[in-house]
């Protein structure tokens, strides 16, 4: 894989200014940007087949780079996909008298969603094949199965683009008649009223895509006759509509970064109107649970930074009426609750490790599952069944693949029902190791780095380290199981995840730490844990890999402008690195809803702050690493020409020999393909780059 391989695109400048707050930029490659009726229209004009011919070009030339490698990424992705159990299915779970199942079959991409009635020895009906669905599309999501309270209807939501905007159908599940009822533009969810005919569910706005208003659908009756229920009005804000546990309220919410409100409305009378819970105020967060006669409330009122529960009567629901149910501690984190029949069930964090808690309503139990190890994730899922002293939950760590357990939380025994099959024959947990270190981030605040690698890899200078990390959104990267991640470890490799501020990894605060005007701190985490790797031993700069996506990408595009030093090579899948620009742009999905994430560039102070780091602005002539940049070009969340426009910068200026890649897949969006083994060979891709980079791919050996 060599840089003087190929002629590199040279992308076309057409100077843009752009001004604000006295400031000027001058942007040579806003040409790059298209509308969605440019990208889908019939007819090309003459912008968009410039832009399409760009990206082509730069796929060329990525494909002229890497095809000494091809024969190798072919390899690789047959290894990864011979651990998979192509013929495989989910663990069943019960929910009103019918048991569902996901289930793949041999060679196929997609799944077969099925159900058997009253028990598993019962005849299997198959709901959607999803595999013949696909068969015409280069990429198919079906999502938002949510069946009708008689079991005899179910609605389905498809997204045949990649733009997460889904049309819902009806299918009888009876007559195999999918209805003509066709809605479009939606999230993909949808909720039941109780009489079996009425759901609701959530528009988005057709240019920024914000969930921006509730319908009202009755089966039978034009799409055109839907009735508008809600409307979130607030730009900043989002909206869905779902049901309570108890299937006794529809319940519509919006959301902002730091701000929600509840709405609820009796499941019997769809028609009726909707009642607030308690009206949306700056700061003040809750999501709704129904039990009995209370709402159950997660909430970070009277300054529980790291959350609270708290219960207030269906009658009287203003935050006055709020009582704590369990208090707000300092040092633990509350993520999520679940409602039982007998018990209440907690997912906590501690000291960046989660765990579920189980009370009995009566007070005589309160007690924790244990998990031994050092680093693991756990959580709580598909239990729709209220009266039940059986919890499902999930435990996986680095080492340990996937197990699906039922607990039994009065007798405290629990049952292994199904565990991930990791095939091959080469696998053995015993040959890895995982542990924790903490590096010390340059304002003393100490960050957690969770490391695998196989039992034979020496840590020292020459160890190549892949180092991982998100950082935004409070969103927590668990310290999960990767079979796909074995190819590397098996190879030398140490994989590093930077629980870095940005996250909610050692509670809120370390959130509301890594975001706004301390956005920064997520950056210079992650610089410090590559400090604290090379300082001690585990690396050096020459071994040192890193990667990110989405706003992860962003983490990328920074520390490369701050400290290309450090790395060997990064990869930055679909990443945000225009953020000054999309961020001012009010017409782009998620931008007026991200004001309280990164700031509100119309105010100077977000201004100049978000310009200080923001990658695209901040490429200067100096040498990086090497550097694979991935998208899609129906990206919704983080628009094609934001990496693009980030290449052919970096392209005119840097001052190195390094390999510089855009890898565009024309057919997606921001998840990539959706096929299984189709995203396999996306990473396959990227493993690649790590692999050649390190000089691992003439050593195909697998240590066992």
């Amino acid at each position: 894989m060599k840089s003087t391989d190929a002629l590199f695109p040279i992308a076309d400048k057409k100077p843009t200014k752009l001004e604000k707050h006295g400031d000027i930029r001058i942007d040579n490659y806003f040409w790059m940007r298209l509308s969605d009726e440019q990208k889908n229209a019939e007819i090309k004009d003459a912008q968009t087949e410039k832009v399409i011919r760009y990206l082509e070009e730069e796929n060329e030339y990525y494909k002229a780079i890497t095809k000494d490698t091809k024969s190798f990424q072919e390899d690789l992705f047959e290894e990864m996909k011979g651990r998979i159990k192509e013929d495989d299915s989910s663990v069943p779970y019960e929910d009103n008298g019918y048991f569902y199942i996901t289930r793949y079959e041999t060679g196929n991409q997609y799944p077969i969603f099925c159900r058997k009635k009253g028990n598993l020895k019962a005849e299997e009906v198959v709901l959607f094949n999803v595999n013949e669905m696909a068969k015409d599309f280069d990429y198919y999501q079906l999502g938002g199965l949510n069946v009708s309270p008689n079991n005899k209807l179910v609605v389905f939501a498809t997204d045949t683009v990649s733009r997460r905007q889904y049309f819902l159908r009806i299918k009888n599940l009876e007559t195999g008649e999918i209805y003509e009822d066709v809605i479009e533009n939606t999230t993909g969810g949808s909720v039941w009223a109780n009489d079996n005919k009425t759901i609701f569910y959530t528009k988005k706005d057709p240019v920024t895509l914000r969930s921006v208003k509730i319908y009202r659908h009755v089966l039978g009756t034009p799409t055109s006759e839907d009735v508008e229920v809600y409307h979130e009005k607030d730009e900043t804000f989002g909206t869905y509509v779902a049901k309570s546990k108890s299937n006794k309220y529809i319940l519509i919410g919006s959301y902002s970064t730091v701000s929600t409100e509840s709405q609820y409305l009796d499941a019997d009378n769809p028609t009726g109107s909707f009642t607030v819970i308690q009206p949306r105020e700056r700061d003040l967060e809750y999501s709704v649970s129904h039990f009995k006669d209370h709402f159950y409330l997660l909430t970070n009122k009277d300054k529980a930074t790291n959350f609270k529960l708290m219960k207030t009567p269906v009658n009287n629901t203003g935050k006055e009426n709020w009582i704590d149910v369990i208090p707000h501690r300092e040092d633990t984190l509350l993520e999520d609750f679940s409602i039982f029949k007998e018990y209440l069930v907690l997912e906590e964090r501690t000291n960046g490790l989660n765990k579920i808690r189980i009370k009995r309503w009566d007070k005589t139990d309160d007690y924790y599952l244990p998990f031994t190890e050092e680093t693991y994730s756990v959580g709580v899922y598909a239990n729709p069944n209220f009266n039940t002293d059986t919890i499902r939950y999930s435990y996986n760590s680095f080492t340990t693949p996937s197990s699906v357990i039922d607990f039994n939380m009065s007798k405290k025994t629990k049952d292994v029902k199904k565990e991930q099959e990791v095939l091959g024959g080469k696998f053995k947990k015993e040959n890895y190791t995982s542990k924790r270190v903490w590096a010390t981030a340059r304002d003393g605040k100490k960050v957690a780095i969770s490391l695998v690698y196989h039992k034979e890899t020496k840590l020292n200078k020459n160890t190549p380290i892949l180092q991982y990390a998100y950082g935004s959104y409070g969103y927590t990267i668990p310290d999960s199981f990767s079979s796909t991640r074995l190819s590397l470890l098996d190879r030398g490799f140490v994989y590093a995840l930077a629980h870095i501020r940005g996250s909610e990894y050692l509670g809120r605060e370390w959130y509301e730490d890594g975001k706004m005007l301390n956005k920064k701190n997520t950056f210079n985490d992650f610089i410090d844990c590559s400090h604290f790797l090379i300082d001690n031993n585990f690396t050096s700069p020459k071994h040192l890999y890193a990667m990110g996506g989405s706003a992860g990408g962003l983490l990328m595009g920074t520390i490369v402008n701050m400290n290309p030093e450090l790395y060997n090579g990064i990869i930055a899948s679909v990443p945000f690195v225009d953020v000054i620009s999309t961020m001012l742009d009010e017409s782009i999905p998620l931008t007026t809803g991200e004001y309280d994430e990164w700031g509100n560039p119309n105010e100077k102070e977000y201004y100049e702050y978000i310009k200080s780091y923001s990658p695209y602005d901040q490429v200067t002539a100096k040498e990086y690493p090497n550097i694979l940049v991935t998208t899609g070009f129906h990206d919704s969340q983080v628009q094609y020409w934001e990496p693009a426009k980030w290449v052919a910068k970096l392209r005119d200026v840097k001052k190195d020999n390094n390999l510089l890649l855009l890898d565009t897949n024309m057919e997606a969006g921001h998840g990539g393909a959706s096929g299984r083994f189709d995203s396999l060979k996306e990473t396959a891709k990227m493993y690649t780059f790590f692999l050649a980079l390190e000089g691992k791919i003439s050593n195909l050996k697998i240590k066992s």
